[in-house]
């Protein structure tokens, strides 16, 4: 292993003479360079080897690159980069080697080979690279989409782009990822050609001797990918991505009217494609007018627009009447709800429409559970309390064993005080599992220690310890000995430790006990037998 260690350290004597020469390093700076890389082969050398000690390493030539650069710029040095930075980088490289060998299944130590080549422009070693890690990861399609966009976009080679994604979709034939990346690859290869004959053209330069296809100019490659994209892959998400993807070239409108139709045609029960056929209004542009050009005709204009989504939605509801239909709907009418505007008349419009098409969903029991919290979020916003109480109770019917209902029901009430408070709780304890009870318990007791006193809210502390589960009386417990100490002092403190531990003492010891056990006359009751009557 010395003799190893050496010769390792003898290959670095030219770099480090170079470094002394040149007044880059120094040479007391030039043996703790020695010294610290002595230290770090002979780690890497051992028969036990760990991955820390290969990292390290890396690092610490890293770090001397980095300070290598600094001290050029410096000192305004530009030479004898071949004979220093060169065999770093190089022993770098077989370090990066060395570790990926050892620990093949390590997909950040690749990353990170990865991500050095394209610092130090290694094409050459970055392609080995990516050869290797596929061979040894072919299972991970984030990989082959990386290597194939470095191939596109790095060494502007669409053929090796190409190979790759089509070698990818051999071991990932139902991939989405995959075919809208593909997708886009020949989308932007078709658009690179057509700047590119139209820079020659306008140059009125001779294009003999280039080929330029107009089967790929068109789009035609584009186009095959996503027939047979659209083979393997179904749904109407999938379509949609391949949409957004071909609406970025301006070329392609013919692709994108031919998704469009068959989006359509395939997933006319599809609640995403009803969602993007409304939206679409949005993008429509109305007709120019030369005599409105105010901040209110442009407010008026947006109206319009959002109008002609919402017949759309009304459509869609009408067609398709599901509660991920109404949710779509819904989430539309909030985000418009949500957007600034200065206009007035605009933002009440959009509250009105919101808040319609909430009682429509809630009127036809389609409305999720979690859209009503935004719901009586609105309502509170725009002072509407009493349909805000309407609609938590009418929530709190419907999904009666959702603690989150009663939560937000209860949190209401303990906001406008309401008589009908004490009897709310009594109907959520019916209605709510025993399992799932305790936010609704912790609710109860935090809102007695604001406004009942303590006697009351003891006995609603004990009466909780009984009515929970094991498992919940332990944070009941904890609660309830906080709120002891608080108002009464470590001796009140002491004493509901006390009793509450001889409540769980016994509670184990029935739960330990056998059933025929249990009977008078079992000693552990301190009940009397039969005999001492």
């Amino acid at each position: 292993m010395a003799e190893r260690v050496e010769r390792r350290l003898e290959e670095r004597v030219p770099e480090l003479e170079q470094l002394e020469r040149v007044g880059l390093f120094s040479r007391r700076e030039v043996k703790a360079v020695i010294k610290k890389t002595s230290a770090l082969e002979y780690k890497i050398q051992r028969r036990a080897l760990h991955k820390e000690d290969f990292i390290s390493y890396i690092q610490y030539e890293i770090n001397l690159l980095s300070l290598i650069k600094k001290r050029r710029s410096r000192i305004g040095y530009s030479f004898k980069k071949d004979e220093i930075e060169y065999s770093i980088v190089q022993r770098i490289h077989g370090l990066f080697k060395r570790a990926t060998t050892k620990w093949k299944d390590d997909i950040q130590l690749w990353l990170s080979h990865v991500a050095f080549c394209k610092k130090w422009n290694r094409k050459i070693q970055l392609s080995k690279v990516f050869s290797s890690m596929l061979a040894l990861h072919p299972n991970k399609p984030a990989l082959w989409i990386m290597a194939a966009k470095w191939e596109m976009e790095d060494r502007l080679s669409p053929e090796s782009a190409r190979h790759l994604f089509l070698r990818a979709l051999r071991f990932h034939p139902e991939c989405p990822k995959l075919y809208q990346e593909y997708f886009r690859m020949e989308l932007m290869h078709a658009e690179k050609q057509r700047r590119e004959k139209k820079a020659l053209e306008q140059a009125k330069m001779d294009m003999g001797e280039f080929n330029y296809s107009e089967d790929i100019l068109n789009g035609e490659m584009a186009q095959i990918v996503w027939r047979q994209a659209i083979q393997k892959v179904k749904g109407a998400e999938f379509l949609l991505a391949l949409l957004s993807i071909a609406k970025l070239f301006d070329f392609a409108q013919g692709l994108q009217k031919e998704i469009l139709e068959k989006l359509q045609a395939e997933y006319a029960n599809d609640p995403l494609m009803w969602d993007y056929m409304a939206r679409r209004e949005l993008e429509i542009d109305s007709l120019p007018s030369k005599e409105h050009t105010s901040k209110q005709s442009k407010a008026l204009e947006v109206a319009h627009k959002e109008e002609r989504c919402c017949r759309v939605f009304e459509e869609a509801v009408t067609a398709l009447p599901t509660e991920d239909m109404w949710k779509c709907y819904i989430t539309f009418c909030l985000w418009r709800f949500n957007r600034k505007t200065n206009c007035e008349e605009l933002r009440r419009k959009r509250l009105e429409k919101t808040l319609s098409v909430f009682s429509q969903a809630h009127e036809s029991r389609l409305l999720p559970a979690l859209l009503y919290k935004q719901w009586l979020q609105i309502l509170l916003e725009v002072d509407c309390q009493e349909k805000a109480e309407e609609v938590a109770a009418a929530a709190t019917k419907r999904f009666s064993q959702s603690v989150e209902m009663w939560d937000v029901r209860l949190q209401l009430l303990i906001k406008r005080n309401s008589h009908a408070l004490a009897s709310c709780f009594q109907e959520a304890f019916q209605a709510v599992k025993d399992k799932d009870s305790l936010p609704i318990w912790i609710l109860w007791v935090e809102w007695s220690e604001k406004v009942n006193g303590k006697a009351e809210t003891e006995a609603l502390y004990q009466r909780s310890l009984l009515a929970t589960l094991p498992a919940d009386s332990i944070t009941m417990k904890e609660k309830y000995l906080d709120w002891a100490y608080r108002t009464g002092g470590y001796k009140k403190a002491r004493k509901v430790f006390a009793r509450t531990l001889v409540k769980c003492s016994i509670s184990e010891n029935i739960m330990n006990v056998p059933c025929e056990s249990l009977v008078p006359g079992n000693p552990i009751f301190g009940w009397p037998t039969s005999e001492k009557r």
